[in-house]
């Protein structure tokens, strides 16, 4: 007689490896690591099942941290990997983790068609706006004027919106968190895997040693309550230390402005909900920045559509319906062949 045992829930600690976690002391990665072990724990994720997927940086040792299947591979090309394994294995749960220089820079092509392709994947992009495992260059995100050991005078590049961009290339989950916030960013990993398509999350991660309080300018605690909006679908966009702001359209302008209720006539009904399922309103919530306006936080994008895998196994389908059931071996060797001695 066979006896079925049922399936114990795992804790977070089951997700972590008896590998030493070898980033630097007070690296925010500790934080996302911790955030998704928490997550797979929370969503009743196996081992078994689940697969991480990373190029080139201190984010790429990701895999070597979770007990799942992992797969380190070459720098900017994880998504392509990731692709060709929900591919040919699409009962398997895809995470991609990459940096913003392993993602934007030599990753870029990659990064766009992972996205405009739409494959059932979560993809997990951690911005310290450096590179810090090649000693403190400047990345994609660098903002202008950042000295790093390949800009000594400051950069004089326009830095990179990752989640602007990932809307541009067709994107339908988009969405942010910061690596210090606890609560909020295993809730966005978790709806980043419930969402049928490729998951885009931006990560803002400090880098202490080469890049420290890089985004102190809104997540200061002393300041992020009046830097900081986070976003969710149907509810208005308020924030604030007393929830007083705003963000509201600009009177015959298609722009956002924060706005203060109780001055200057303002009230609640004056603040703009949040519709996650409108780009439009997306791509304003991603093109805010400090220290005019606060930055977004939460999902400020997501519209399902049919996954690549989905139509990939539908033409499967439609191939075999229309097949001639001759032998794949026999038609290779049909005709003149010839054989190579050596």
């Amino acid at each position: 007689m066979n006896v079925v045992s049922p399936i114990t829930k795992l804790t977070p600690k089951d997700f972590a490896t008896d590998q030493e976690v070898r980033w630097c002391p007070g690296c925010g990665d500790y934080a996302i690591l911790k955030a998704m072990q928490r997550t797979l724990a929370d969503i009743g994720a196996r081992r078994e099942n689940t697969v991480f997927v990373s190029g080139i940086g201190c984010a790429a040792r990701f895999p070597y941290y979770m007990a799942t299947y992992g797969f380190h591979t070459i720098h900017g090309r994880a998504p392509a990997f990731a692709t060709g394994i929900k591919l040919a294995n699409p009962g398997l749960d895809v995470w991609v983790v990459s940096g913003d220089g392993d993602a934007l820079s030599i990753g870029g092509n990659h990064l766009m068609h992972v996205l405009r392709r739409n494959v059932n994947l979560q993809l997990l992009m951690f911005n310290n706006e450096i590179y810090g495992l090649t000693k403190g260059q400047y990345s994609p995100t660098s903002r202008a004027g950042t000295r790093s050991p390949s800009t000594p005078w400051g950069s004089i590049e326009n830095p990179v919106c990752a989640v602007a961009l990932a809307l541009g290339a067709g994107a339908r989950f988009v969405a942010r968190s910061v690596d210090s916030l606890q609560k909020h960013l295993p809730e966005v990993l978790k709806r980043a895997h419930a969402h049928n398509g490729t998951s885009f999350v931006e990560i803002f991660q400090n880098c202490i040693v080469f890049n420290n309080d890089v985004f102190a300018d809104f997540t200061a605690r002393e300041i992020a309550d009046d830097a900081e909006v986070f976003v969710e679908h149907g509810k208005p966009l308020i924030f604030g230390k007393n929830k007083n702001r705003g963000l509201r359209i600009k009177p015959g302008k298609l722009a956002l402005e924060t706005v203060t209720i109780g001055e200057n006539g303002v009230t609640e009904t004056d603040i703009l909900v949040h519709d996650e399922t409108n780009r439009a309103l997306a791509g304003m919530l991603a093109g805010m920045e400090r220290p005019t306006m606060p930055i977004a936080l939460g999902v400020l994008y997501c519209d399902p559509t049919p996954s690549y895998e989905d139509g990939v196994k539908d033409h499967f389908e439609e191939a075999k319906k229309h097949g001639t059931g001759k032998d794949l071996n026999k038609l290779l060797r049909r005709g003149h062949t010839w054989t190579v001695a050596g």
